[in-house]
């Protein structure tokens, strides 16, 4: 089992930055393919972007992939997300998540590929 601690949510204003980090413990980080997915007000929990668990891929939601930046630090078992050029529709509860893989290029995008999740962190965008 993992355990999932977010951090670095706050309000920002539009074209603003932001880099969210999840802190992982109790397995060994490294064995873990991770990703990001956010919730919006009266939404559903939308992918946003993934890393292997080496760290060597990722994929991302098409309209976040010229915007955020997902990386990875297993010596800190940290993965990060670099969010830049802020908009008010980035809005919503940031999730980080994380699957259990043997695959070193998984980078999974679907909610059900996740088995453990963190608490969320709140970003907003003001206009």
């Amino acid at each position: 089992q993992v355990q999932l601690v977010e951090s670095g949510g706050g309000l920002v204003q539009a074209g603003g930055s932001l880099r969210l980090s999840c802190a992982a413990s109790g397995r060994p980080f490294s064995n873990y393919a991770m990703g990001w997915f956010r919730q919006a007000p009266g939404k559903e929990r939308e992918f946003v972007a993934a890393i292997s668990r080496s760290g060597g891929n990722t994929y991302y939601a098409d309209s976040m992939k010229d915007r955020f930046t997902i990386s990875r630090d297993n010596a800190k078992n940290t993965v990060y997300l670099q969010m830049n050029s802020l908009k008010p529709e980035d809005t919503a509860v940031y999730y980080c998540a994380a699957v259990s893989s043997i695959d070193y290029t998984y980078t999974p995008h679907r909610r059900v590929d996740y088995n453990y999740w963190g608490q969320g962190t709140q970003v907003t965008v003001s206009s």
